[in-house]
């Protein structure tokens, strides 16, 4: 399946199943209500009920999808984890981590998959990450690699936007540099693991203008999702709507100094998982 929070003309905010170019409006069955975190933890018993729903139905086109999950308790990142990236980072004389190296994206970065990204007033250093989002589906707290994936509800795009000059001078942590207002586009929607034969073998391709600034697959990953939700769960418990952005390959703007400016498009999108779309303005 894939689920969207959607909103329409009279403004208010429903979930929906996405059918092809249209959305089907949940509302009506009991349990949905409209935070996508609470409805994961319920899809073992609404499951049913969400793939049969005949509610009323919307066009894509005439609807405002918004961010899959706005709640998430949590919303990480792991960096360097393609091996093309890592060695666009080293070449960059970068280090390299010697294990996965975790941040924290504050949630109130999350942005809706078309909003707009803003630059911000403190810096001109705005970059671009597109990573595969994986989420959380049921508690997960010491599970084995082999284990992880029955504790994933599905997958989303992501962009994870960065602030280059505050990850590497202004901040001694990640966590502000990738965590400004506006820089956690995710979307468009949720596609429940079911839809997908195999997370480890995914197209990845991100554009600004119509150019192709990063394509890959997320075979080239150095610790895959399995092995990253294993690590994390030995720290902390892994709750349902948590989102894990699972690292970005080769081809962000740093290395060239290409940053993003006011009036881009960034287009990321993901093999069966859809698209996310985001013009950059100045922050207001």
């Amino acid at each position: 399946m894939k689920l969207a929070r959607f909103r329409t003309g009279d403004g208010a905010v429903r979930i929906g199943r996405v059918d092809g170019d249209e959305i089907v409006d949940l509302s009506g069955i009991p349990g949905v209500g409209t935070s996508m975190r609470t409805l994961i933890g319920e899809l073992t018993t609404l499951g049913d009920s969400i793939r049969s729903a005949d509610g009323d139905r919307h066009a894509l086109a005439e609807v405002t999808l918004l961010a899959p999950i706005d709640d998430p308790q949590k919303f990480l990142g792991i960096g360097m984890n393609y091996a093309a990236h890592a060695e666009e980072a080293r070449q960059a004389s970068i280090p390299i981590p010697t294990s996965q190296m975790w941040f924290n994206k504050q949630v109130s970065c999350i942005n809706d998959p078309f909003g707009d990204v803003e630059r911000p007033v403190v810096s001109e250093q705005l970059d671009y990450e597109i990573e595969l989002g994986v989420v959380i589906g049921r508690p997960a707290r010491n599970v084995s690699a082999e284990q992880a994936r029955d504790h994933i509800a599905g997958y989303l795009v992501v962009n994870d936007v960065s602030i280059r000059d505050w990850l590497a001078k202004l901040s001694p942590t990640f966590t502000l540099g990738k965590s400004f207002d506006t820089h956690g586009p995710i979307g468009p929607w949720l596609t429940t693991d079911d839809e997908i034969d195999d997370p480890l073998k995914l197209q990845l391709t991100l554009t600004v203008n119509g150019e192709v600034r990063q394509s890959a697959d997320t075979s080239d990953m150095i610790y895959d999702i399995y092995e990253q939700i294993a690590y994390l769960s030995q720290v902390m418990t892994l709750q349902p709507g948590d989102i894990l952005a699972t690292g970005t390959p080769s081809g962000i703007g740093a290395p060239t100094q290409n940053w993003l400016v006011p009036g881009d498009v960034v287009r990321a999108e993901i093999e069966g998982l859809g698209a996310i779309e985001n013009r950059v303005v100045d922050a207001r």
